[in-house]
């Protein structure tokens, strides 16, 4: 489908929002986008948040009324990523799957834990830096799942149908194959990358056992389940923004409503510097 980005604001500021349309019609990337691109396939949408080699935390806004892409802020301050030797930003195109919810009212049966409030995480392996509000047609191949402060955070892998090597990876033993030390390298960037924050190694279930692709298309279609109680108000939104222009239901709202959000929000401004801070490298030993 022919989706769109439109920017708002100045990069690398509190202000920054990047809002997603289809054939110029504003909608929500959380909501409006599809899960399936190909589902007889099982193909599915991944909204790319932040590219490859990137720092800045950029993630679907939840809360916003269209649930633009914009950048976290922790204690007041926009978060970036620190550089973890030998990881430099992310290492992977980081993004989301669009109708799917970790949902934090209810406990994960694989993990004992309770949804996470997002949709699920992609990690996109493909040799392309993506770009960010980019709608990538992907092939799951695995997953892994992060205990990131109490909460379940699944990691789905992922590829790019259109990446070259695409038919060689069908399941999560060909990611070793394809490219030998990935794994081991995403385990170690999950453990270590909040500790320059002052934060404790985050933890794995399955003491970090990647599951092949039957079990995260199953985690898949139970987020997704999730996504309908929410979208269908059959659970409570806690402060989410369900607002969307495709789907039938209790949240949907006219296509002038949604022009009228991305209308108050001021116009595309020249990025702000952004601290040298940021390319800091930082070298971890873990106990």
């Amino acid at each position: 489908m022919p989706y769109q980005i439109v920017e708002r604001g100045a990069p690398n500021s509190t202000d920054y929002k990047v809002y997603f349309k289809n054939n110029n019609d504003v909608i929500s990337p959380f909501h409006d986008i599809p899960l399936y691109n190909d589902e007889a396939k099982k193909i599915f949408n991944m909204v790319v948040e932040i590219p490859r080699w990137t720092n800045a935390k950029m993630e679907i806004a939840t809360k916003d009324p269209l649930n633009p892409i914009k950048q976290d802020i922790k204690k007041g301050a926009l978060r970036y990523v620190a550089n973890c030797f030998p990881h430099k930003g992310y290492i992977w195109n980081y993004g989301a799957l669009p109708q799917t919810w970790e949902n934090p009212n209810s406990v994960d049966h694989h993990t004992n834990f309770k949804g996470d409030n997002d949709p699920i995480d992609v990690l996109e392996i493909g040799h392309r830096v993506a770009k960010r509000g980019d709608v990538v047609a992907v092939k799951v191949l695995g997953t892994i799942a992060l205990i990131d402060e109490g909460e379940t955070d699944w990691k789905i892998f992922a590829i790019d149908v259109k990446d070259p090597i695409a038919e060689k990876l069908n399941d999560i033993n060909d990611i070793e194959k394809e490219f030998p030390g990935l794994m081991k390298a995403t385990l170690e960037w999950f453990r270590i990358y909040k500790i320059p924050d002052g934060k404790p190694e985050n933890q794995f279930a399955f003491n970090g056992e990647a599951k092949d692709k039957a079990f995260a298309l199953s985690v898949i279609q139970e987020v997704h389940s999730h996504w309908k109680d929410l979208i269908n108000k059959k659970t409570d939104a806690g402060g989410l923004s369900c607002a969307n222009v495709t789907v039938d239901g209790p949240y949907k709202v006219s296509q002038a409503e949604a022009n009228a959000v991305l209308e108050k929000e001021p116009p595309l401004k020249p990025a702000a510097p952004i601290d040298s801070s940021v390319d800091k490298w930082h070298f971890i030993t873990l106990k």
